[in-house]
């Protein structure tokens, strides 16, 4: 056998094993092509017109709402709590997990050397005072210098700048609430140096939350202080209300959208920051607007297209559409209410072709 006859041989092998494995492929797509034209041939049999569905046209409430989702809840205020000067923890008044007022005393370091110091001072202060008093008496009968008195008033109100000073040193050993809020977990215990670096505890306000999630370029005219937003807390379908208090100075030019902040009361303290939620906003509301199912319109080099139905066919019109929402589209222009819209079927209609409406809505 010549060589090129083995070529030939090997191909035709190669050609049915092919064939054999493909057949059930081929075998499955024919199928459902038959079963397509079946389907066709029922909704319009041989020689008879199109069976369609359709809907009558009226004015209705259009509501076109921009949807963000990955927002965040945010606490409100969070800080994390460390002393402003260095020592010994001596006292840790707060129980973990528990709500704390503003200016309430959280924990304390070593105080004793500057209290020592402030009462030091304090003792000196009634005598620093009579002086001043009978220098004041002498300078009145001219007994004394101007100068010595001013000389004792100086050195009482040095007196009082250093008892201020000792007693801001002690406000700094002191580690007191900033606001109303939660604090979290402690990270320290009693007898350990603190630094100024060192992390107390977290402090977190957590009514009103901040929801905060940003929109595209597009709708970030429809976005301004005092709106009214809603959102949900996915697997939860449960919807809550929140205000658009602010929104950021300028576009993020990664991603061409604008952060916005919206605020919600949270009273009852339910929701907690750090989960996400899916935002609605309700940019527009157009009542009688004309709308149509979206997948009642097809294109058709560049234009919208729709059919309706007179005198048993189906008519072409070319539409102008305005707002667009999940499942509707605004009609500008093309179409009227009252107008009977074909909305099954769209792809095999044509201009005057027979059509028969099965159901109509």
């Amino acid at each position: 056998m010549s060589k090129s006859a083995k070529i030939l041989l090997l191909f035709i092998v190669v050609f049915i094993i092919a064939g054999m494995a493909l057949f059930p492929t081929i075998k499955k797509t024919l199928s459902n092509n038959v079963a397509a034209l079946d389907e066709v041939a029922v909704r319009r049999p041989v020689g008879g017109p199109l069976n369609v569905n359709a809907i009558i046209l009226r004015p209705t409430l259009l509501v076109d709402e921009v949807k963000a989702s990955k927002a965040l809840l945010i606490p409100d205020e969070e800080v994390e709590l460390t002393f402003e000067s260095s020592g010994k923890i001596t006292e840790i008044l707060f129980r973990e997990g528990s709500s704390v007022k503003k200016c309430e005393l959280l924990a304390r370091i070593n105080d004793k050397p500057l209290r020592a110091e402030l009462r030091k001072l304090e003792a000196q202060v009634p005598l620093a005072e009579d002086r001043v008093f009978r220098q004041k008496s002498l300078l009145e009968k001219d007994a004394v210098s101007k100068e010595a008195y001013e000389q004792v008033s100086t050195d009482l109100e040095k007196l009082k700048a250093d008892i201020a000073l000792v007693k801001a040193q002690i406000s700094q050993t002191e580690l007191r609430a900033p606001f109303d809020g939660m604090v979290g977990l402690r990270n320290v215990s009693e007898g350990a140096y603190a630094s100024t670096t060192t992390i107390i505890t977290k402090l977190t306000k957590t009514t009103p939350l901040k929801l905060e999630f940003s929109v595209p370029e597009k709708n970030a005219k429809d976005v301004n202080s005092g709106k009214k937003i809603t959102f949900r807390l996915p697997p939860d379908q449960t919807e809550y209300h929140a205000t658009i208090y602010a929104t950021d100075s300028r576009m993020d030019p990664n991603t061409i959208s604008m952060k916005v902040r919206a605020l919600y009361p949270n009273t009852n303290g339910k929701l907690q920051p750090g989960r996400s939620a899916d935002v609605t906003i309700r940019a527009n509301e157009i009542r009688d607007a004309l709308t149509v199912p979206s997948e009642a319109v097809i294109k058709e080099m560049g234009r919208d297209i729709a059919y309706i139905y007179s005198g048993g066919k189906a008519h072409k019109k070319e539409i102008e559409t305005g707002i667009r929402t999940e499942s509707v589209l605004q009609v500008m222009r093309g179409l009227s209410a009252g107008d009977t819209l074909l909305v099954s079927g769209v792809m095999q209609l044509r201009d005057d072709l027979p059509v028969k409406i099965e159901e109509i809505r």
